[in-house]
C-alpha cells in the first residue's frame, strides 16, 4: 500500500479536483431548465430530450471501465487530464449546434471526457488520503457536483440564457468552467504525494490479474447496483423536476430555482455527512436510512403544492449525495489500492441508471401527460436500494476487522 500524507491535502489538488468535478456536471444540468426552449426549437419529444440531458451519463457508464483501467496503467493525472480536455472541447462545440443530431454528437464528445475523468476521483482520494479519512476526502473532492449542478439549475434561465437569448449561447457560456478546469488539472495536480511508494501502472491488469480479481468481488456488484439505483433516482428528479414543477404552476425561472434546492442542499450534505459517517464509524446506515427518506419524498411529491416542494427538494438534496459519497467511500475501503481505478470504473457503469430513469420518466410524460407513475417507480427504486445495501459488510472503524480485499 502506498504511504499517504498525514497532513492536509495541498490546496492545488483540492482546487483542481473541485474544478474538474464542477466542469463535469454543470454543463449537464444546464439542460433541464431550458427544457421547453430545447423542445420547441429542436422539435423533439420529452423522451428525446432526456437523451440530450443524459448523454454524458451514457458515456460515463460506457467508458468507466476503460477510464479506470487507463488510470491503473498510466496514472490518474494523465487519464483524467485527457478526459478534461475532451470535456472542454465537447462543451465548446455544443455552443455551435443547430440540430438535435449535432447537439447530441457534441454532447457525446463531452461525455467521453466525463467517462474517462470521473472514475479517477476515487483514485485521487485513495492516493492522497489516509484510510480513516477517505469518506471526508471523497466528499470534499466531489463538492463540485452539487455546486455545479445547483448553479446550472438556478442561473441558466435567470442569468445565463438572457445574455444571448439562445440555447447555443447558454451552452457556450457553460463551457468556460471546463476549459478552466482542464488547464488547472494539467498545471496543478501531481501524480502522487512526494515521498510515497505509489507508481502509475502498478495496477496493470496483465501483470497482476487485477480485472479478473475485481470482477470476482461480490461487494463490487452490490456497489454497482446501489449506484445504478441511486443515479436512477437522482437523474430522474434533477432532469424532470422543472417540468414537474411547471405542471404545478411554477414559471420556468421559479421551477429552476426550486429544482436547484436539490444540489444546494447537497453542498452541506457532501461536506458534513461523510464527516458524520467517519465519526459514527458505520457506513450501512448512511445507505438504507436515506433510501427510506427518498421513498417518502417521492410519495409526498405526488400531491405536494409549490410551497411543500421546497422541503421535498431539500430532503432529496441531502439524501441522494449521502448515499453517493458513501458508495464511493466503500469502493476505496473494500478494494485493494492497486485495484481502486479498475473497481471505480466497474462500479461507475451503474451510471446507466442515470439514463434509464430520465428516459422512462420522459416516456411516461409523453404518453400520460403526468409524472404520477414515474414518482411511484422512484418509491420502488428507493425501497429496493435500502434492502440491497444491507448485503454489504460494515467497514466503519467501529468494526474490529476491516474487509478490504487484500489480493
Amino acid at each position: 500500500m502506498q504511504q499517504k500524507p498525514g497532513s492536509g491535502i495541498p490546496w492545488q489538488v483540492s482546487l483542481s479536483a473541485f474544478l474538474l468535478v464542477f466542469a463535469m456536471w454543470a454543463p449537464m444540468y444546464c439542460v433541464p431548465p431550458m427544457e421547453s426552449i430545447l423542445r420547441e426549437q429542436l422539435l423533439i419529444s420529452h423522451a428525446q430530450l432526456s437523451l440530450l440531458y443524459s448523454a454524458p451519463v451514457i458515456m460515463v457508464a460506457a467508458l468507466a471501465i476503460p477510464g479506470g483501467l487507463l488510470a491503473d496503467r498510466i496514472g490518474f493525472k494523465k487519464a483524467a487530464g485527457i478526459g478534461a480536455i475532451l470535456i472542454a472541447v465537447g462543451t465548446v462545440l455544443r455552443g455551435t449546434a443547430h440540430s438535435p443530431t449535432t447537439l447530441l454528437a457534441f454532447t457525446f464528445i463531452y461525455g467521453t471526457g466525463f467517462g474517462l475523468a470521473y472514475p479517477n476521483i476515487p483514485k485521487l482520494a485513495s492516493v492522497w488520503t489516509p484510510s480513516e479519512r477517505t469518506g471526508t476526502t471523497t466528499g470534499l473532492f466531489n463538492l463540485g457536483l452539487p455546486v455545479g449542478s445547483a448553479m446550472a439549475m438556478a442561473l441558466t434561465m435567470q442569468v445565463v440564457y438572457p445574455v444571448t437569448n439562445t440555447f447555443q449561447g447558454a451552452f457556450l457560456l457553460w463551457s468556460v468552467p471546463p476549459v478552466a478546469a482542464a488547464i488547472a488539472w494539467w498545471v496543478l495536480v501531481q501524480e502522487r504525494p512526494v515521498g510515497t511508494a505509489y507508481q502509475p501502472g502498478s495496477g496493470n491488469i496483465e501483470s497482476s490479474g487485477g480485472f479478473g480479481r475485481v470482477i470476482r468481488n461480490r461487494n463490487l456488484w452490490i456497489l454497482l447496483s446501489l449506484l445504478l439505483l441511486n443515479e436512477f433516482y437522482m437523474s430522474t428528479m434533477m432532469g424532470w423536476s422543472p417540468a414537474l414543477l411547471g405542471m404545478k404552476g411554477a414559471t420556468p425561472e421559479l421551477a429552476g430555482l426550486i429544482s436547484s434546492v436539490i444540489p444546494w442542499a447537497a453542498v452541506p450534505a457532501v461536506l458534513l455527512m461523510p464527516r458524520l459517517c467517519d465519526k459514527v464509524g458505520l457506513r450501512r446506515p448512511f445507505l438504507w436510512a436515506p433510501s427510506i427518506a427518498l421513498a417518502v419524498a417521492a410519495l409526498v411529491a405526488l400531491n405536494a403544492d409549490l410551497a411543500m416542494t421546497w422541503l421535498v427538494m431539500a430532503v432529496i438534496g441531502v439524501s441522494v449525495p449521502t448515499r453517493f459519497i458513501t458508495i464511493l467511500t466503500l469502493v476505496v475501503e473494500l478494494m485493494p489500492d492497486r485495484d481502486v481505478g479498475t473497481a471505480s470504473g466497474l462500479v461507475f457503469t451503474g451510471y446507466i441508471g442515470g439514463v434509464i430513469g430520465p428516459y422512462i420518466a420522459g416516456r411516461i410524460l409523453d404518453t400520460s401527460g403526468t409524472f404520477s407513475s414515474a414518482l411511484m417507480v422512484l418509491v420502488g427504486v428507493s425501497i429496493a436500494t435500502a434492502f440491497i445495501s444491507l448485503g454489504l459488510p460494515e467497514t466503519g472503524h467501529r468494526t474490529r476487522s476491516h474487509p478490504k480485499a487484500s489480493a
